[in-house]
């Protein structure tokens, strides 16, 4: 009996463990009206890619966006947009989602 209730104990503290190490990705999308051709695509994807816990960078010239996939515990929306006034460039938030934790 001793013997199953460690085993409970230990499987209970696994899961908890692994629930505190998932991370918190998150994607947000950004509209950037001086995005107007494919030197400022360039000029944005070599330079945001630098910001702390970016993980993606996607630049949609038509649309004028620019969809971010960042880790939420190391950056937030704030820290990207000033990321992009780095390099003299405004970007407006238009819309976050989390990801799903995969399993």
């Amino acid at each position: 009996m001793k013997a199953r209730n460690i085993v409970i104990t230990l499987a209970a503290a696994l899961l908890s463990a692994t629930a505190v190490m998932a991370k918190d990705i998150r994607t947000a999308t950004f509209k950037v009206q001086q995005m107007h051709c494919e030197n400022c695509v360039k000029k944005i994807n070599g330079n945001i890619r630098f910001e702390k816990g970016l993980k993606d960078c996607k630049t949609d010239l038509k649309t004028k966006t620019v969809t971010i996939t960042y880790d939420a515990d190391k950056t937030n929306i704030d820290e990207l947009k000033k990321g992009f006034e780095k390099i003299k460039y405004t970007a407006e938030f238009v819309s976050e989602k989390k990801q799903a934790d995969k399993k």
